[in-house]
């Protein structure tokens, strides 16, 4: 499936790119998020016609992106979770959890931009957890997990 890049995509392109995907990839995430257009002659048109807006808004968003992880520089969380004498968590912590605890402190950051790379924390102590705020933009937030007792 041929298609052209409406913004940068992670792993794929950059805006303005004509790639070709599968079909289930296209068809079912950069279709319907709005983040490509099918690659035909009527497409190819409107997208040049409207190259200048879709640039500004890719501008914006990377400049919002930056003042974002500006506000997240040296940012630490804790996050109180039920834990054994050992320091083992019965559970875990996620990217959810640890979205909303950055929530709480006032950075508005989305559950599917916080990476947990090695999967959830299941000890308590002190992580280092990569947030992806754009496709060129990274930062790394300290993620303090405590025992509530």
């Amino acid at each position: 499936m041929e298609l052209i890049l409406l913004q940068k995509v992670r792993n794929l392109g950059n805006l303005g790119d004509k790639v070709t995907v599968k079909p289930g990839y296209g068809r079912n995430y950069l279709l319907p998020q709005g983040k490509a257009a099918r690659a035909n002659a009527a497409n190819l048109a409107a997208f040049e016609q409207r190259r200048a807006e879709y640039e500004a808004k890719a501008n914006a968003v990377l400049a919002d992106a930056e003042a974002r992880k500006a506000k997240l520089a040296d940012v630490s969380v804790t996050i109180a979770a039920h834990a054994s004498a050992e320091g083992k968590l019965f559970g875990s912590v996620g990217p959810r959890d640890i979205a909303e605890a950055l929530a709480a402190e006032g950075h508005a950051v989305h559950k599917g931009e916080v990476i947990l790379g090695e999967g959830p924390l299941r000890n308590t102590g002190e992580f280092e957890v990569a947030v992806h705020l754009h496709a060129d933009v990274h930062t790394t937030v300290k993620v303090i997990v405590v025992s509530d007792k």
